[in-house]
């Protein structure tokens, strides 16, 4: 991780503590026993790099302080995901980091983590009913959602009126199962809505209920069959001018299906196409002028704020939190520690994700 970044999110921290992060570190490395402490890290899928350097973030932050850790990737299986975690907590692991893949998967499992006084920490997914969730660490998932529509109405002109509509747009969301999902896409369609309303924004579709745009596992493939299906059916005869697509890995599939149908042209340029993550594919896709748009979220600082959170509850001490109040996950209100994401496109790019160090200037080549 650079040294911009720690010292980004160390600063931020010790706002939220008024006091150092060194002193929360001071006695990293154990359990409140004095034995060595281990953590156990659960992540999703290796299909996605975003979920390949969580996890190993995750493992260097955490080796930093001391602690041994457990990872494992479930691939995209929640069965096989509890079981992970249930195998973590007989291994008798002091603490667990769960990226879910299913949220509503953990009721039992978890359970029995509170029976052998292990807390859990949700990192980025938020698990969702069990009480048995102590803390969530994770992005301003309602900035996301909005700063993806803003890109959209800013971008055909609608927000200082120099869009000559009326314009289309579909809309995809993320995976049902993820509660992200619902915050990503609840947020786009606060500043979409009022356009679709003054019909300053068509979507011929008529999709526009989340249940009817969701995607499963967040796969690209799947966005892409969509995307070719919505072409096909409702832009036979008229250009598309934005998708809003939550997620780099859809909005590749999306593209796909654009340019099997002649677009990405002079003649037929691609439309807006928003999404998430930086991942290297998408940002060559922007500096190729085809994907339009990203949020990044850089998991160095994601992982950094999770590793403090582990070392204060391993031993009992309140981590640093910054939203009491938004996540319910339907049995609490889990208090979360949340960064700011940040909007990219080719006029950022290089700034915002070469010089930081989050991706390699060779990587884009």
């Amino acid at each position: 991780m650079s040294m911009r970044a720690r010292t980004t999110v160390a600063a931020a921290l010790s706002t939220v503590l008024s006091l150092s992060l060194a002193a929360c570190g001071g006695d990293s490395g154990s359990g409140s026993d004095g034995k060595a402490a281990s953590v156990g890290i659960a992540m999703p899928t290796k299909t996605s790099q975003r979920w390949l350097n969580d996890g190993q973030n995750m493992v260097d932050e955490l080796k930093g302080f001391g602690y041994t850790t457990t990872l494992k990737y479930a691939d995209n299986d929640p069965k096989n995901q509890v079981a992970q975690v249930e195998a973590m907590i007989d291994s008798g692991v002091d603490a667990l980091v769960i990226a879910s893949v299913n949220g509503k998967a953990f009721n039992d499992v978890l359970e029995k983590a509170k029976s052998a006084d292990i807390p859990v920490i949700s990192y980025d997914r938020l698990i969702l009913g069990s009480p048995n969730v102590a803390y969530y660490a994770s992005f301003d998932n309602v900035k996301v959602g909005t700063l993806q529509a803003d890109f959209i109405t800013e971008g055909l002109g609608l927000v200082n009126g120099s869009g000559k509509g009326p314009f289309t747009v579909e809309l995809f969301a993320g995976a049902p199962d993820d509660n992200n999902t619902r915050y990503f896409y609840e947020a786009s369609m606060e500043v979409l809505e009022p356009y679709i309303q003054s019909g300053d924004l068509i979507v011929r579709s008529g999709e526009t209920e989340m249940n009817e745009v969701t995607t499963p596992r967040w796969d690209g493939p799947t966005a892409e069959k969509r995307m070719n299906k919505l072409l096909d059916s409702e832009y036979a005869d008229q250009d598309i001018d934005a998708v809003l697509s939550p997620y780099d890995g859809m909005s590749i599939g999306i593209i796909k299906a654009l340019k099997e149908h002649g677009y990405g042209t002079a003649a037929k340029p691609l439309p807006i196409v928003t999404g998430q993550d930086a991942e290297v594919p998408s940002v060559k896709s922007i500096m190729a002028d085809e994907q339009a748009q990203t949020v990044y979220k850089d998991t160095r600082e994601l992982a950094l704020v999770t590793a403090y959170m582990v070392n204060s509850v391993v031993h009992g001490k309140k981590p640093a939190l910054n939203d009491l109040q938004t996540y319910d996950n339907g049995k609490k209100v889990v208090p979360a520690y949340l960064l700011e994401p940040v909007s990219v496109d080719k006029s950022n790019c290089k700034q915002v994700l070469v010089d930081s160090g989050y991706i390699k200037k060779s990587d884009l080549k």
